[in-house]
């Protein structure tokens, strides 16, 4: 078997898509998909998707899946377009997707949608391992970022979406609703640190910080030498003031309400009105 990672950039969300493959079969699965969205036009455009597309038309690839690592906060998920386009495309999350069904639809007063994760193809279990062709994956349910946060190991590879970033960005925030620094602690020292030190890294987003050029790829042992905020050395509880303080001094992210909003509908759009036209609901919070 051999597999092969491309990985394909949103500048505007500073995220990574990755499409993992057998070049031998063909067989592929995509992690972290984008739907372009202008949110001062309320625009929803596909050039992030036709790059996608169009590498895998060229590289004629068979992709099973998408592999969600959570509900972003902050872009869309192109997994709907992506099922129109592609036969048999099935989507994944981790099951706990209905935590964050649960506490977003009263935020956002949706009444009609369904808490029971049935929008989304596949509710992955922490440990279970699903399959595209000859590609084994297994899941590592890794919370605290969100609750449902997943990262997927391939072979000698595990994309952690936003629980861990490069090292010197260190690690997601942990202050959306559900979240836990704790729990975030957890999986990276149980889950993610104890694979082998040469396992590849993927990471869901880079910020570029200091002005460095793009990366994504790093490995387990640089992390645990290197990250910043969590490496084999930090203690929990240094671990835990840290972020909390970290994250008490954060803004919501831009596209925070249209993409959760869509994001834990699976990337299903809202139906359109009597008008022909979609919306997004955005709660107003007044300051006392």
């Amino acid at each position: 078997m051999g597999l092969k990672v491309e990985a394909f950039f949103d500048e505007e969300t500073s995220t990574i898509t990755y499409v993992l493959f057998d070049e031998n079969t063909k067989d592929a699965v995509i992690i972290d998909p984008v739907l372009n969205y202008d949110s001062f036009s309320s625009t929803i455009s596909f050039e992030s998707l036709d790059e996608l597309m169009g590498f895998v038309s060229l590289k004629d690839l068979k992709v099973h899946f998408v592999l969600e690592t959570h509900a972003h906060a902050d872009h869309i998920t192109a997994a709907m377009v992506l099922k129109k386009r592609i036969p048999n495309l099935r989507v994944a999350i981790g099951r706990k997707i209905t935590v964050i069904q649960q506490v977003f639809s009263k935020l956002f007063n949706l009444n009609d949608l369904n808490q029971d994760g049935v929008q989304f193809d596949l509710l992955l279990e922490d440990e279970q391992i699903i399959k595209a062709g000859p590609i084994s994956i297994k899941v590592l349910s890794t919370p605290g970022h969100t609750p449902a946060c997943s990262s997927y190991l391939i072979d000698n590879n595990i994309f952690t979406g936003d629980t861990l970033f490069m090292p010197d960005s260190g690690t997601g925030r942990c202050d959306f609703p559900n979240g836990s620094a704790e729990e975030l602690f957890q999986s990276v020292k149980e889950k993610i640190y104890t694979l082998p030190d040469e396992t590849r890294l993927f990471t869901g987003h880079d910020y570029k910080p200091n002005g460095r050029p793009l990366k994504y790829e790093t490995t387990v042992g640089e992390q645990k030498k290197k990250n910043i905020h969590i490496n084999e050395e930090t203690k929990k509880d240094d671990f835990l003031e840290f972020r909390t303080k970290r994250d008490k001094g954060l803004k919501a992210p831009k596209l925070l309400f249209p993409s959760i909003q869509i994001n834990m509908d699976a990337g299903c759009l809202p139906n359109a009105e009597n008008n022909n036209k979609i919306y997004i609901k955005i709660p107003i919070f007044i300051k006392e």
